[in-house]
């Protein structure tokens, strides 16, 4: 009997930058990921599979992220990436040696020799396809991979069901066009869901859907999706932390909405719920699995107090190379002084990912031994993380991972599982509801709704509302030249409502880059769409439109008619 089981959940996601920038924002985005993440995560994924393990992971890939990662206008600029990593580091090595410094010479030499290898498993092992080397392990039954929201709209505060429906809509049928299979499951963008109540918008607006909306799961139960994920707060049925609500009444409001109905329809005197199990949600006669997020092992590599990645001897991610760029420093000590810093000494962590890797397991087994003792059931452990915190952020992270699955797979007692697995063979038939919530600061709306962002969403609203007009009115359509036109407004509202742009706003990360791209996507739409209702077909609308299609060109198969959806 297994006392336990631990479910990786992996959200893997950059926004969509082709054609947008290259640096410090925009392609480049991709192509450190790629090259610091997702090949060594690969490579990490198919030794274990090659040492006899069954490295079972929940894998999310956003369809805007595949579509990035299948275009072969990135392949050919990835390669050339790579190629200059190379270079740079084989000129540091002679730069290195001139000036007698011996240690740096030292990890320019392991730069090179790692590139070298990043490239070769591209190129040779994985057929420049990353997307379907997961394939290829899915396909195995060694991982599971899920989908998400087409551009990972945020959506609880997207003003439309409509809207909604189009998201996960567009997001299934990406991920059957490159897995051959409808998903499973889905990671909802932000982790951020909301229940059915009486809805009105944040801020005024005549574009938004007022009145009683539906929850998040009716339209993953009308794509027949089978789970999805939420922070601990929200499965627990806490009031979001902090004080943003205060601080922005609009937050509040939105919040007083949902609480008035919510303690009517759920209130919470049922037993104490448990990150250690899922539970269903119900639409109708449908009902739809829930994960939570595990604290205690997200905290153990997340908080920055105490998590691994802030160990002296791991690699600093801020201090880079004047002349390179390459990062050659080690995290030293907690002060955060970069000056201070001492140089990387990549086999001095060798031992430290073995001993973290081990910690990890070990928590993991006392956590759920622990939870199985005074339940008398198996529980199952759900860690989720953004895959680029390893490997970019955490360039140990990759190999961490390796060790934890290699360890808990060496138990007895516990076990490695896929979401799926766990849900055929162990899920909780308790019905529940869930508040209003997502794994954002402060655990409700604000990172994408506040002072700074509140001018974006009266925008996406209208911007909502206008296609689905459109939508109702050529939906008979047979004019070749409206459907490629509608296609590419559609196009452009999906990407226009990623939550990337207010989160790199609020997070001042990007924040003029992000304002630039809304607002580009946003004036791409309504020009496409002030054509359509002009009737406005002529050469410079054509020629206008093909250069529009040929910078944002995800989602090939899109059909404008998504968004005539019945309500």
């Amino acid at each position: 009997m297994k006392k336990g089981f631990f479910n990786l959940v992996l959200h893997t996601h950059i926004p969509y930058c082709r054609k947008a920038g290259v640096w410090p924002f925009g392609e480049e985005w991709i192509h450190e990921a790629l090259s610091e993440t997702y090949i060594p995560l690969l490579n990490v994924l198919y030794g274990l599979v090659e040492e006899g393990y069954n490295p079972y992971i929940t894998i999310n890939l956003t369809p805007i992220l595949v579509e990035q990662l299948k275009d072969s206008y990135f392949n050919e600029k990835f390669k050339k990436y790579v190629e200059n990593k190379i270079y740079l580091a084989e000129k540091d090595i002679i730069r290195f040696d001139k000036k007698g410094k011996k240690e740096y010479k030292h990890v320019a030499e392991f730069y090179a020799n790692w590139y070298k290898d990043i490239y070769r498993s591209y190129k040779e092992k994985f057929n420049e396809d990353v997307i379907g080397a997961f394939k290829k392990l899915q396909d195995g039954g060694y991982i599971e991979i899920i989908t998400c929201a087409a551009t990972h709209g945020y959506l609880p505060l997207l003003g439309r069901d409509s809207a909604i429906s189009a998201q996960i809509e567009v997001g299934r049928r990406t991920y059957k066009k490159y897995f051959g299979s409808n998903p499973k499951g889905i990671w909802l963008p932000e982790c951020a869901y909301r229940p059915s109540y009486n809805w009105s918008p944040p801020v005024d607006s005549p574009y938004a859907q007022k009145g009683e909306r539906p929850g998040i799961e009716k339209f993953l139960i009308e794509n027949n999706l089978n789970f999805f994920f939420v922070d601990t707060h929200v499965l627990e049925g806490g009031e979001p932390k902090g004080v943003y609500m205060d601080r922005f009444p609009a937050l509040r409001k939105l919040w007083e909405q949902f609480a008035e109905e919510y303690k009517d329809k759920a209130p919470l005197k049922i037993k104490k719920r448990t990150t250690y199990l899922s539970y269903l949600l119900q639409y109708k006669e449908d009902f739809v699995n829930v994960f939570a997020r595990n604290k205690e092992t997200g905290l153990q590599v997340w908080s920055g107090d105490w998590g691994y990645p802030g160990d002296f001897w791991y690699r600093e991610f801020h201090k880079k190379d004047e002349v390179s760029g390459l990062q050659y420093w080690r995290v030293t000590d907690p002060s955060g002084d970069l000056a201070k810093k001492e140089v990387y000494v990549p086999e001095k962590t060798i031992e430290r990912i073995k001993e973290h890797g081990m910690h990890f397991a070990n928590l993991v087994h006392t956590l759920l031994t622990n939870f199985y003792e005074e339940y008398n059931v198996p529980g199952i452990i759900s860690s989720l993380y953004d895959t680029e915190l390893f490997g970019h952020w955490w360039f140990e992270g990759i190999s961490w991972i390796g060790e934890v699955l290699k360890n808990i797979s060496n138990m007895e007692d516990i076990s490695l599982i896929t979401s799926s697995s766990y849900i055929e063979n162990y899920s909780s038939p308790e019905v529940i509801s869930i508040p209003e919530g997502s794994w954002g600061e402060g655990g409700y709306h604000f990172v994408w709704f506040n002072e700074k962002t509140e001018w974006m969403w009266p925008i996406i609203y209208r911007a909502e509302k206008r296609m689905e007009d459109l939508a109702r009115r050529y939906v008979d359509t047979s004019d070749l030249m409206i459907e490629r036109m509608l296609n590419q407004a559609a196009r452009e509202l999906l990407l226009l409502e990623s939550s990337d742009w207010p989160f790199l706003i609020t997070t001042m990360q990007a924040a003029e880059y992000a304002k630039k791209r809304f607002k580009n996507h946003v004036d791409k739409f309504n020009t496409i769409l002030d054509f359509v209702e002009g009737n406005k077909f002529d050469e410079e609308a054509i020629a206008y439109l093909t250069e529009v299609e040929d910078e944002d060109n995800p989602f090939s198969f899109i059909d404008f008619r998504v968004y005539n959806y019945n309500y």
